[in-house]
């Protein structure tokens, strides 16, 4: 079965890379699947912008997210390390090591004690670090390890082959896009959480789910929430207030 289930995520992965994907969707599948195939805990996505500075583009909960902002803020942490070596790193026990004492505070703060952070990388290009996060100290063992990275590999060459399909600065154009459409999206959260009295997490799965159902990009609903041309928000979950 887990077989199985790991072919049908490559798969869906393969699918999703076609000609004008959403780069913002397809990042967050990523993340998402990971956690599935991991078991891990959470997992979050950096990758670097026109100026070939880290961002976070993709968590698969909002306190990863936070936790990633808060690590490129401080300029330490694994992940960085990760994406300046262009090499794993793997820290079992965050409360056991020494280093990073500000990002290992943080992560114990929102109830992470162990992190992996893979590169993203094909050759010598590093684009970002694929980081995984578990509540428990702990090592992953070599399987899932290897799985980690043939997901972050899959994900680099589809970035990658984007580029090389269309004109050499494209995979620049669109990661700039997915960096800029964030903010509009924060945005839109925000606007979500206070219309229906939900967290920021649950707007953020309200606006996917919008986006999905009527297939629209993340970023135009979430434009169109800001400025108030979407005539009504997705409806909360049940029992929730609107």
């Amino acid at each position: 079965m887990a077989e199985i289930q790991l072919s049908d995520v490559f798969v869906e992965m393969a699918d999703t890379l076609v000609d004008d994907f959403d780069v913002l969707e397809f990042l967050h599948v990523l993340t998402e699947r990971c956690v599935q195939l991991l078991a891990v805990s959470a997992a979050g996505l950096l990758l670097t912008d026109q100026q070939g500075t880290l961002q976070v583009v993709a968590a698969s909960s909002e306190r990863t997210r936070l936790l990633e902002l808060f690590q490129l803020q401080t300029d330490q942490g694994p992940c960085v390390d990760c994406f300046r070596t262009g090499r794993p790193v793997s820290v079992v026990d965050l409360s056991a090591t020494g280093r990073w004492p500000r990002f290992a505070a943080a992560a114990a703060e929102v109830g992470f004690a162990a992190v992996h952070a893979l590169p993203m990388r094909l050759r010598s290009e590093v684009i970002g670090a694929l980081n995984l996060f578990d509540s428990q100290p702990g090592a992953l063992d070599e399987g899932r390890l290897r799985i980690g990275q043939a997901l972050a590999d899959v994900a680099t060459i589809g970035l990658l082959q984007q580029r090389a399909i269309h004109r050499r600065d494209i995979l620049t154009e669109q990661l700039q896009t997915a960096l800029n459409s964030r903010v509009l999206i924060e945005q839109a959260k925000g606007v979500l959480a206070e219309r229906l009295q939900v967290d920021v997490g649950e707007a953020f799965a309200l606006l996917r789910s919008g986006a999905r159902s009527h297939n629209r990009r993340l970023s135009d609903l979430a434009q169109a929430i800001v400025d108030g041309s979407e005539p009504l928000p997705p409806e909360p979950p049940a029992g929730r207030p609107g």
